[in-house]
């Protein structure tokens, strides 16, 4: 099993060395799918705490970077592509550990196809296409074979993977910055078209609002955040691979809070509290809308970069969920063929395509009951975000328990942070499960079974993981065999934590 020692100990089969640190950086940063993300909340979000939008993008960023830390120090001891399962199995045992590898596999499955069709309808609404984004089959043909094309470039290659996210990350920042500085020239230049508000550091307050407002809109900072741990899933691949990736890891949260800030700032005193809180209902498309007001015949710049965003995630979100059911079919946790590499690309074709396969499946499906069906299985993803971040921090402490009183860092960066990172997600886990138990609250706003359809998906997704778990310990017993301390069938030594490397 992969130690800290080297390449040598790590198994064999994936790519290793195939990418550095930067390319791992600019990975963890595709697959939270920034400009899509800022597109689809910020409407939402303002329309719930005001100008008080950037202070919960902060707020939103502390429980990622806590976690962020867990999976740092995680990786150093256990550089295993499938991460979260890896290592709260070795931490609390193969239980655990399997539902946080369901958890991941099933987040790709629920959101690749939402992200290809986002990337679809702002490609073509970019190149004036706007009938084609308009014609529902099109637009369903279409998000297929992007999924299937983008899942191609991740069999191909893991390099040439990375030199597709270089591009695309470059394209997304360069017109989030060209939008933001156009707003926030027309701001203090006061040649607006709309109410307009100077920028204030009173915006940075959280708190400002208070009360459920603040809550539910911690909900949705939570989801635009999620995705960098995509670096670490390449760990295998990665070079310097016991401190590269977590390095990305900590790093894209970071990046993240910068870009997320400073296009709040930009979006909020451009458009004013009252524009968009109007226009709450518009989701993703608020972007379109701003962009025609901010910036006129260049609003083409703001489409493009919603669509490249969603076009790289629709790539970087398929890794992680083929990399955990390698790591789980590698364990015996899963059938054997998941495991499968590649023989000429190296990457886990198998499983890749499973998880592609899967997705569009439940895209088509969710897409015949209705679009707003299709948010709501977005919905659902947070409590399935929350569940296995939250059981990563708490597995950091676990694991690291005899470690963390050698010294304050250990005791901050291994012990608390990850476990103030895990209650708070936890935390918003229960608030999820309570906002959403009300149908009202849902995008479609009906009733399945007396409860929110993101509850029921959520609940239907749990359920079946259990069911499958349960038959697979039945037909291959091995992995439950496991018991926490120990990383695959060879003890790993707890080499401990110094100061200087906490």
């Amino acid at each position: 099993m992969a130690t800290t020692e080297g390449n040598a100990d790590r198994p064999a089969g994936l790519k290793a060395d195939a990418i550095g640190f930067v390319d791992a950086l600019v990975i963890g940063l595709n697959a939270t799918s920034p400009a899509y993300s800022l597109a689809a909340v910020i409407g939402p979000v303002v329309a719930l705490v005001g100008i008080y939008a950037p202070g919960v993008m902060f707020a939103s960023f502390v429980p990622m970077l806590l976690i962020a830390s867990a999976f740092y120090y995680l990786n150093r001891v256990d550089q295993d592509c499938g991460t979260t399962f890896s290592w709260v199995t070795r931490a609390m045992g193969p239980w655990a550990g399997w539902l946080g590898g369901w958890a991941i596999a099933m987040t790709g499955v629920l959101v690749v196809g939402s992200l290809a069709d986002v990337a679809v309808t702002f490609g073509l609404l970019t190149v004036g296409l706007d009938s084609w984004a308009e014609n529902e089959f099109v637009r369903q043909l279409l998000t297929v074979l992007l999924i299937l094309v983008m899942t191609g470039l991740c069999v191909i290659g893991t390099e040439l993977s990375a030199r597709v996210q270089n591009v695309l990350i470059l394209a997304q920042v360069a017109c989030l910055l060209v939008f933001a500085v156009v707003a926030l020239y027309r701001v203090y230049a006061d040649t607006g078209t709309l109410a307009s508000a100077r920028p204030s550091a009173e915006w940075l307050n959280p708190f400002g609002s208070g009360g459920a407002p603040l809550t539910a809109a911690l909900l949705l900072g939570v989801f635009i955040y999620w995705g960098w741990e995509s670096a670490v899933n390449l760990t295998e691949e990665t070079r310097d691979p016991a401190s590269a990736p977590g390095r990305a890891a900590v790093w894209s949260t970071v990046v993240l809070l910068v870009t997320y800030v400073a296009v709040g700032f930009a979006v909020v005193a451009y458009a004013g509290p009252l524009f968009l809180a109007e226009n709450a209902g518009e989701e993703e498309f608020i972007f379109a809308l701003l962009a025609g007001e901010a910036m006129g015949g260049w609003d083409w710049v703001v489409l493009l970069a919603v669509s490249t965003s969603a076009l790289a995630s629709t790539q970087t979100t398929i890794i992680p969920a083929s990399r955990t059911a390698l790591s789980m079919a590698r364990r015996q946790a899963l059938p054997a063929r998941f495991g499968r590499i590649h023989p000429r690309y190296r990457t886990p074709d198998v499983s890749t395509w499973w998880v592609a396969g899967i997705a569009i499946v439940w895209y088509l499906v969710v897409r015949q009951i209705s679009e707003n069906a299709l948010f709501d299985s977005l919905t659902a993803l947070s409590l399935l975000i929350a569940f296995y971040y939250a059981l990563t921090g708490i597995a950091c402490a676990v694991y690291y328990r005899r470690r963390l009183t050698e010294s304050v860092r250990n005791l901050l960066l291994i012990g608390l942070g990850p476990l103030i990172g895990a209650g708070l997600l936890i935390w918003l886990l229960v608030e999820s499960v309570i906002d959403m138990a009300d149908p009202a609250n849902s995008y479609s706003g009906v009733s399945w079974l007396g409860l929110g359809p993101p509850l029921v998906i959520g609940i239907v997704i749990a359920l079946v993981g259990v069911v499958v778990m349960l038959v697979w310990r039945f037909v291959s017993p091995a992995f439950w065999s496991e018991r926490p301390g120990v990383a695959g069938p060879e003890p790993v030594k707890d080499k401990p934590v110094k100061d200087e490397e906490a």
